[in-house]
């Protein structure tokens, strides 16, 4: 049962979506960031060069951050997933390029979010929704 603090931590986490370089970055990463091949996603995930790797850095960051404080317990999971999606459809969005990379080196991406999609129902449902609608398949059409 979440607590008066898990309600605070979560208004908190809802102004932090607020301020405005991390409305611009999660406007680009949700909207305008549609990479069609793992080169174009690279361009911007791996290159400290690009104008929009801080953006990329920025929001993966902050939604694993937020995965990881409902993971240690810091957070009521039923309380943050009836309240935040934007992680999770960020993994759905951009996981599949990182498959095979992740065979390859062991390393999961976004691997608090894929962690906490392994670990509660609420999650895998609505990753498992997020998937029909926004996954690659959806992508490439």
């Amino acid at each position: 049962m979440a607590t008066p603090a898990d309600a605070e931590l979560i208004l908190h986490l809802y102004e932090l979506r607020r301020e405005e370089m991390l409305r611009r970055a999660r406007r680009f990463m949700v909207f305008e960031f549609n990479p069609k091949s793992l080169e174009e996603l690279r361009a911007v995930s791996r290159d400290i060069t690009s104008e929009h790797n801080p953006a990329w850095r920025q929001v993966i960051s902050y939604w694993e951050m937020a995965a990881a404080m409902v993971l240690r317990g810091a957070l009521d999971a039923d309380l943050f997933l009836d309240t935040n999606g934007e992680g999770i459809l960020l993994y759905v969005k951009y996981h599949h390029f990182h498959a095979e990379t992740e065979k390859q080196s062991g390393n999961r991406f976004m691997r608090h979010t894929a962690t906490l999609i392994d670990t509660y129902p609420a999650a895998k449902a609505l990753y498992e929704t997020m998937l029909k609608s926004f996954g690659p398949a959806k992508a490439a059409s």
